[in-house]
C-alpha cells in the first residue's frame, strides 16, 4: 500500500532553527519542503562564506567516499563517538591522501609488471642464450625480431658477410610465430652492425624506461625485478589492509557527521525566513504524526506553533510516496524498482505483481524438476545474502517462482520434460503440454483476460475520485470485455445461442457511452485491450517450446549410440533449456506486467520520500516506520 501521508506546518521562532532541524534530523522521519505560502517569508540565499563551507563539505564527502572504496571498507554502522565538523573535515582529507597514495603505488606496481610480462616471451628466449655464451663487458648482444625462422637465417648470412665470421647469431622462437634473432659481436664491430641492421631496416627490440644500458646487464635486471613485483604487490596489499583498519572507524564517523551536516544543510535551504520567525512544512506518515508533532513542539518552546495543512491546501502529486507492504510482499517491490514510483493517491501493484508474477512465470516454466533446481539455487543464494539487499529479495522472488512452476509441473505432468512419464510414470493433471496446444492457448489467454480485466477493474478504482468520467470508462470497457467473452462462448455452443442476441445488444448499446466517457478513440483502445488479452498466448509458446526441448534433450540418451555420450549431451541440453527457461519467463512475465497489467490503472510520477535522516550506509529504501530501512 502506499503510505497516508500528512503535512505539517512548523513556525518557531528564529533561534529555536538549529534545534528543530537537530530533532527533525533524529527522528529520521520529516521531508522537509518549502512553506506553500511565501508571504512576507524569504527563502535564505546563503553567503559567499557558506557556499565555501558547503562545496568543501561536498568534496570532503567526495574523498571520504573515495577512501573507503580505495581501502575496500564495507559500509557499516557508523561509531557512537563522532568528531566535530572540523575533525571531520581532516579525517576524510587525510584518509584520502594515504589511500590514494596507497592506490597510486598499487597502479604503477601493477602497470610496471604488466609492461614486463610483454617482455617475457624475450626473457625465456634470450637470458639462456646470454648465459650460455658468457658475455662478456668486452662483447655487445642485440636481439632482432624477424617474421620467420627463413629471414633470420638470410640476416645471419648477410652479417657473417659484411660484419665478419666473429659475429654469433642464434634464432629462438618467441610461441607466436615470429623468432628472436640473438646477436653476439665484439665491441669492435658495433659499428658495422649497426650499420647493417640501419640498412636491413631491422630495429632492435626496444628496451622500457630505465633499462637501458645494454641488453648484457638490462635483461638479466629486467628478470630480477619482475620475480621481485609479486613480493612488492603482496607487501602493498598487507600495507592496505593495515591502513583500512587503521582508518576505517575515523572514516565511518567522519563520513556520518559531513553527510548529517550536508543533509541538514539542504533543509535549511528550504525554510521560509522573516526577521523574527522561520517557517517550513514537511511531509510526515500519518501513522507517526503525534510522535512527530510532539517532538517538533518541544523543539520550536512554548511560542512554537506546529499545525497541519488543510488536505484543501495541497495536491496529491506534491505528496511522497513510500510503499508499506507485509514482509513477504516486499522483495516484489524490487521489480517496481524499474518504473517510476505510482503517484499519491493510487494503488500499489505489489500485492498483485506478488501473486500474477510467480503465477505468469511458473506457467510458462511448468517443470517439477527446472523448479526443484531454481528452488535449490535461490534457497543457496537467500541463506548467504543480508536480509534487504538486492541479491537477497531476488532470491525470495525466485523461491515464490519455484513454487508455482513446481505446482503447474504436477498439474502438466512434467519432471525434466517427459522424464517423470517415462521413470516415475508421472501423468498430467490438467494436460499434457506436449500435445494438448488448444488447451495450453485457452489456458493462457484466459489468465490473460483476468489479468487485463483486473486492471481495467483497478483502473476505474483509481480514477473515481479523481476523474469520475474517466473511471466510468475504464468500468465500462471492463464489462464490455466480459461481453465479448460471452458472445464469443455463445457463438462457439459454450453457452446457449439464445444469449448472443442480448449480450449484442448490450455492446451496441455500450458504445455510445464508452465514446462520452473516454472520447472518440475508446473503441480503438477497446480493441487494443482485446489484442492485450490475446498477446498472452505467449505463454503458451514459452512453455511448449521449453518442454518441447527437454523432451528432445531426453531423446537423445537412446540416439547417439553410445549411453555416455547420449547423457553428456542430454545434460547440457537440460542446462540450456533451464537458462533459457529462467530469462524466457522472467522477461515475459514482466513485460505483461508492465505493459498489458499497469497499462490499464499505473499512474508513474510520484516523489520519492527522502525524510531528513542521519546518515545511514546501506542506505536503503525509506521506510514509514522511521527513517530509511
Amino acid at each position: 500500500m502506499i503510505v497516508p501521508m500528512t503535512r505539517l506546518r512548523v513556525i518557531a521562532p528564529r533561534d529555536r532553527l538549529d534545534a528543530v532541524l537537530h530533532v527533525a534530523q533524529d527522528l529520521g522521519r520529516l521531508h522537509v519542503v518549502p512553506p506553500a505560502t511565501q508571504g512576507g517569508l524569504a527563502l535564505p540565499l546563503p553567503v559567499a562564506r557558506e557556499i565555501r563551507r558547503r562545496r568543501q563539505i561536498e568534496r570532503r564527502l567526495a574523498d571520504a567516499d573515495d577512501a573507503m572504496r580505495l581501502l575496500h571498507l564495507a559500509p557499516a554502522a557508523p561509531p557512537s563517538t563522532r568528531p566535530s565538523l572540523g575533525g571531520a573535515l581532516q579525517a576524510a582529507a587525510r584518509g584520502a591522501r594515504a589511500a590514494r597514495r596507497l592506490a597510486a603505488r598499487e597502479l604503477a606496481l601493477r602497470d610496471e609488471q604488466a609492461m614486463l610480462r610483454r617482455y617475457r616471451a624475450v626473457l625465456d628466449a634470450v637470458l639462456p642464450v646470454l648465459q650460455r655464451l658468457q658475455v662478456t663487458d668486452a662483447m655487445a648482444a642485440h636481439a632482432v625480431v624477424m617474421p620467420d625462422v627463413t629471414s633470420a637465417d638470410q640476416l645471419r648470412r648477410a652479417l657473417r658477410m659484411s660484419v665478419g665470421p666473429d659475429v654469433i647469431a642464434e634464432a629462438r622462437p618467441l610461441g607466436d610465430g615470429t623468432v628472436v634473432l640473438v646477436l653476439v659481436l665484439p665491441t669492435a664491430l658495433q659499428a658495422a652492425l649497426d650499420a647493417q641492421l640501419a640498412a636491413s631496416r631491422l630495429p632492435e627490440i626496444p628496451l622500457p624506461e630505465g633499462y637501458h644500458e645494454g641488453l648484457v646487464q638490462a635483461l638479466p635486471r629486467l628478470a630480477e625485478r619482475l620475480a621481485a613485483i609479486p613480493a612488492a604487490l603482496a607487501a602493498l596489499e598487507q600495507e592496505q589492509r593495515q591502513t583500512a583498519e587503521a582508518w576505517r572507524v575515523p572514516l565511518l564517523a567522519a563520513r556520518a557527521v559531513l553527510a548529517d551536516w550536508h543533509a541538514a544543510a539542504e533543509a535549511r535551504g528550504l525554510v521560509g525566513l522573516t526577521p523574527h520567525v522561520f517557517v517550513f512544512e514537511g511531509w510526515v506518515p500519518t501513522l507517526h504524526l503525534p510522535v512527530v508533532t510532539e517532538a517538533l513542539q518541544r523543539a520550536g518552546g512554548p511560542d512554537g506553533v506546529i499545525e497541519l495543512v488543510e488536505r484543501a491546501e495541497w495536491g496529491e502529486d506534491e505528496a511522497p510516496v513510500v510503499l508499506q507492504n507485509p514482509r513477504v510482499l516486499r522483495p516484489f517491490e524490487r521489480l517496481l524498482g524499474m518504473l517510476p514510483l505510482p503517484r499519491y493517491g493510487t494503488l500499489d501493484p505489489t500485492p498483485f505483481l506478488a501473486v500474477f508474477f510467480p503465477l505468469l512465470f511458473g506457467v510458462m516454466l511448468g517443470d517439477i524438476g527446472y523448479a526443484a533446481l531454481l528452488a535449490a539455487g535461490a534457497w543457496w543464494l537467500r541463506r548467504r545474502q543480508a536480509p534487504g539487499t538486492v541479491l537477497r529479495d531476488a532470491a525470495d522472488v525466485a523461491l515464490a517462482c519455484a513454487a508455482a512452476a513446481a505446482i503447474a509441473g504436477v498439474l502438466f505432468g512434467e519432471l525434466f520434460g517427459d522424464l517423470g512419464r517415462r521413470l516415475l510414470h508421472l501423468h498430467p493433471i490438467l494436460f499434457d503440454r506436449e500435445s494438448a496446444v488448444l488447451p495450453a492457448i485457452l489456458l493462457a489467454v484466459g489468465l490473460g483476460f483476468t489479468h487485463v480485466l483486473l486492471g481495467l477493474v483497478l483502473g476505474a478504482i483509481t480514477l473515481a475520485h479523481r476523474s469520475p468520467r474517466h473511471a466510468l470508462g475504464r468500468a465500462l470497457s471492463a464489462v464490455m470485455l466480459v461481453l465479448l467473452l460471452l458472445a464469443l462462448l455463445a457463438l462457439t455452443n459454450v453457452l446457449p445461442k439464445a444469449h448472443f442476441t442480448p449480450v449484442l445488444i448490450l455492446l451496441v448499446a455500450a458504445v455510445p457511452v464508452l465514446i462520452f466517457a473516454e472520447g472518440i478513440i475508446a473503441p480503438v483502445e477497446l480493441l487494443a485491450t482485446v489484442g492485450n488479452v490475446l498477446s498472452y498466448a505467449r505463454i503458451m509458446a514459452i512453455g511448449t517450446a521449453s518442454v518441447m526441448l527437454a523432451v528432445v534433450a531426453n531423446s537423445m540418451v537412446g540416439e547417439l549410440g553410445s549411453v555416455t555420450i547420449g547423457v553428456l549431451f542430454a545434460l547440457l541440453f537440460h542446462l540450456v533449456n533451464f537458462a533459457i527457461g529462467l530469462f524466457s519467463p522472467a522477461i515475459h512475465a514482466l513485460r505483461l506486467h508492465y505493459v498489458e497489467f499497469f497499462g490499464k490503472f499505473y499512474d508513474p510520477g510520484g516523489r520519492p520520500y527522502q525524510p531528513l535522516a542521519h546518515w545511514s550506509p546501506a542506505g536503503g529504501r525509506p521506510s514509514p516506520t522511521g527513517g530509511v530501512a
